[in-house]
């Protein structure tokens, strides 16, 4: 009997079929731990499901992760449906995910407590960078939907509390894949005009998925960089999402956002009589202090009498004025007589006192005093200074004689 010789790729593609009629196969249910999670630049996930005892590879395609709330990761715990097929290059089969989540909690709430978890790592719940609340805003815009009950309940407190204070309305979806969308747009719009001093983002109450869109993460990004300060009023008092983190002030209800963005007028009135009451009793009192103080200062002997402040000044510098000429005088007197010594000294020593006592000075004809007969020559004309002139010789003979030794 011959036997059918298949190729590999034939037996792959064989096989693919065979999976592919199984009717359970082709719908089935797996739960397990997800591991070696990684996602593709192209958008495909590629993981592995395991149990305690086996595993098997799966994929997950673009065209069907891309609506996920959450984000996959090694450990995570889930329930996958999708089909079992043979990835035919490499004979090796594998499950097909078209749908999964996760174990213990809804998608939703993964997600939100992933993107929460996310966004204060960043930064973006951080106190620092949150702006301070207008007391008294001049034009506040509203983010919500023109026809819910968020609106209706915010302009009541407006009417009840101030309503002197302008608003903007502007409009938008507050549920549904095209809510987020809209919200971003609102805040970036009132970010790009020149009078609007507060913004509130608001609807009313609703279930996680109702409120969805104001927890997707660029909703979270376009309030947290507003430049203009943002009130968050989401859902019931229980509620939180999102954008209530990232907001520069949380407020449980709509009705709450409104009554933290304007202030009571007749609040403000009260408020504003008792500051003045305040400052003007404030004034009163520093002014008696400083009459009362001037007075003191007035009554002081210094001021009726100035003369003596400066009594003692003027006899001290009175003395130290003759102290000091009498130094001057003495301290003259010791040079003049410093110097009359030093004069007698020098005038001992001058060349002059010894011409008065006889002697003459001998030079050559340069002027050049001459000490030696070596300085000289027969012939040479030489000048005898004297008291009362000099006289002009001529050297007819030197003798050589050391008279200093016989000295």
């Amino acid at each position: 009997m011959a036997h059918k010789i298949y190729k590999v790729s034939e037996l792959n593609k064989y096989i693919n079929q065979v999976l592919k009629s199984d009717e359970i196969l082709q719908n089935i249910y797996i739960k397990g731990e997800i591991s070696n999670f990684y996602h593709h630049n192209s958008g495909h996930m590629y993981f592995t499901i395991k149990d305690e005892k086996s595993a098997v590879k799966a994929v997950m395609f673009k065209s069907s992760n891309k609506n996920l709330k959450y984000e996959l990761k090694d450990g995570l715990e889930v329930t996958a449906s999708g089909y079992i097929g043979v990835y035919e290059p490499r004979g090796q089969y594998q499950f097909y995910v078209n749908d999964i989540t996760p174990k213990g909690k809804g998608s939703l709430h993964l997600a939100y407590e992933q993107l929460k978890e996310r966004l204060e790592k960043e930064g973006l719940f951080s106190q620092e960078a949150k702006s301070d609340i207008p007391i008294i805003p001049h034009k506040i815009g509203v983010v919500t939907s023109p026809t819910g009950a968020a609106i209706r309940d915010i302009l009541s407190v407006v009417k009840r509390r101030f309503e002197n204070v302008s608003l903007l309305i502007v409009p938008s979806l507050v549920q549904g894949d095209k809510a987020s969308s809209q919200i971003v747009s609102g805040v970036n719009y009132l970010n790009d005009r020149d009078d609007i001093d507060l913004i509130i983002v608001s609807r009313g109450g609703g279930s996680i998925e109702q409120l969805w869109a104001f927890n997707e993460e660029k909703v979270a990004k376009a309030i947290f960089n507003s430049k203009i300060p943002v009130i968050s009023g989401v859902g019931h008092e229980t509620d939180f999402t999102i954008s209530d983190f990232v907001a520069d002030l949380r407020a449980p209800t709509p009705s709450a956002a409104a009554e933290l963005a304007i202030s009571n007028k007749v609040d403000l009135e009260n408020k504003l009589d008792n500051l003045t009451d305040r400052l003007e009793k404030t004034i009163k009192t520093k002014i008696k202090n400083r009459k009362d103080n001037l007075k003191s200062i007035a009554e002081r002997q210094v001021f009726n009498k100035p003369e003596k402040l400066f009594s003692d000044k003027i006899q001290k510098l009175d003395n130290l004025s003759l102290k000091l000429g009498w130094n001057i005088k003495e301290n003259l007197n010791d040079a003049k007589k410093q110097f009359n010594l030093l004069n007698s000294k020098l005038d001992s020593l001058s060349p002059l006192k010894t011409i008065k006592r006889g002697y003459s000075v001998l030079t050559d004809e340069d002027n050049n005093t001459v000490k030696s007969i070596e300085q000289i020559e027969k012939e040479d004309h030489i000048y005898n200074i004297l008291e009362d002139g000099k006289i002009k010789s001529k050297v007819l003979n030197k003798e050589g004689e050391n008279f200093a030794e016989k000295e």
